[in-house]
């Protein structure tokens, strides 16, 4: 059964971002007294009761947009109108009806979609009484809320789900399928995340612009690719602390983190004619610390004057020596804008996503630990009395990132050398190519 689609919608500033985080349960979209801060689609999966829906926060819808990106807002809340099977229009008891509310309340009639008109900002008496004017609009169902104060949220969304196909039985709506695979777009302002996210969805989801900074919000589309279902996570550019202005901008940063954290592979797509900058090795390094797999996307491969093999494998040699401290990530080369490479990139994805999963039998483990300590005993650590570091015990103890965890008589006897030596033994032997992995020392008992 497809799951429904419901699409907050309305004029700028009115409040619909606070009530899709109230909605939602978190806060997920950015809510600025800035008209005009969401700009692209942002979408969550939301469970009322026993109904489960995917809710739509879209830009301010305006009767004469000004400038590129502005109108592109109205191109995707028009296509989130279609998308969905409820609207809820959101008008503001603060400002009153405008001329704007009553052309959208009349664009939104001719869409013949259920409408439930939800009157924000109403937390007190006053603003009670004022709310009366908005019956003008002649729609039939309407409800005062403050999504601030978490008033008439309850009845908002009975009115909501009432205009819902009955939930599936228990037994139907469950469905056996494989774990979901999250990537993260990630990268700096300006290097075409947003393009590259259009081409592997091949169609317009985010809006697209020359302006850096265009994306604020981590946007999340779910689709399936060859079989395997997958969470795809647009992000804002990422800039250093200290260029990231306050404000919005310092929220979105946030946003892209805690996308980055919540990822299993994160797409780090750099720019073909600057690569391998300070700020990518910056971001890859949040990468390596969350322990997310990582891939270099070239991005904007099109403006290469000769794509030949030796091109190609001067930009792997800049991305590897920027990228040192993680050698063994995959670099793919692609061009939202001419759809190429798209398919590369998402096989090499899946790929990495199985390696991030797999599981190494226990026996094989032992046997691998016992040819290490063979072939290079620990040597003595210095100041500590000449002692040497005894492992008696390997396991793997989790997946995404594979896990492994050896039992030793003193975790402060590791030193980097031998623990990347062990790394490099267990990547070799289990075909570990791409995958970060992680190493814990445990003393034992």
């Amino acid at each position: 059964m497809t799951i429904p689609i419901v699409a907050i919608v309305g004029r700028p500033n009115v409040g619909k971002s606070s009530l899709f985080n109230r909605i939602l349960g978190r806060r997920q979209a950015i809510v600025s007294d800035v008209a005009g801060t969401t700009r692209d689609r942002l979408l969550g999966e939301v469970s009322w009761g026993d109904y489960r829906f995917i809710l739509i926060d879209t830009g301010g819808l305006e009767s004469n947009p000004e400038g590129t990106v502005r109108q592109k807002v109205q191109e995707q809340v028009g296509m989130a109108l279609a998308d969905a099977d409820v609207v809820i229009f959101v008008a503001d008891v603060a400002e009153g009806l405008t001329p704007t509310d009553q052309m959208m309340a009349e664009r939104l009639r001719r869409t013949h979609k259920p409408l439930v008109l939800a009157v924000n900002k109403v937390d007190n008496e006053a603003r009670e009484l004022g709310a009366a004017e908005c019956y003008q609009l002649g729609l039939e169902d309407v409800v005062l809320i403050s999504a601030y104060h978490n008033l008439g949220i309850f009845d908002l969304m009975e009115r909501v789900v009432a205009h819902l196909p009955p939930p599936p039985p228990p037994e139907e709506g469950q469905e056996s399928s494989m774990d979901e695979l999250r990537l993260a777009i990630v990268g700096r302002t300006n290097v075409g995340k947003s393009m590259l996210l259009n081409a592997i969805l091949g169609q317009e989801r985010a809006i697209v612009s020359e302006v850096p900074g265009t994306t604020r919000d981590a946007l999340d589309t779910q689709f399936s690719y060859d079989g395997q279902d997958i969470r795809l996570i647009d992000t804002a550019g990422i800039r250093r602390p200290g260029q990231v202005a306050p404000g919005i901008e310092k929220y979105s940063v946030l946003r892209a983190v805690n996308a980055l954290n919540r990822s299993d592979i994160a797409l780090l797509v750099t720019d073909a004619t600057e690569l391998a900058t300070a700020q990518d090795a910056h971001i890859a390094g949040l990468a390596w610390e969350m322990c997310r797999g990582l891939m270099v996307v070239v991005n904007k491969w099109d403006l290469i004057p000769q794509d030949d093999a030796e091109s190609r494998e001067q930009a792997i040699g800049a991305v590897q020596d920027r990228l040192h401290f993680m050698p063994y990530v995959p670099i793919c080369f692609t061009s939202g804008l001419r759809h190429w490479g798209i398919d590369i990139l998402m096989q090499t994805g899946l790929a990495l996503g199985q390696e991030r999963r797999r599981r190494v039998p226990p026996s094989r483990l032992q046997h691998v630990l016992t040819g290490a300590l063979a072939d290079h005993t620990p040597p003595p650590v210095k100041g500590h009395g000449g002692q040497r570091l005894r492992i008696d015990g390997l396991r793997q103890v989790d997946v995404n990132p594979p896990t492994f965890l050896f039992t030793v008589n003193n975790p402060q006897l590791v030193h980097f050398s031998y623990q990347r030596y062990l790394e490099n033994r267990l990547r070799d032997t289990f075909g570990f190519d791409h995958t970060h992995l992680r190493l814990v020392f445990r003393r034992r008992g």
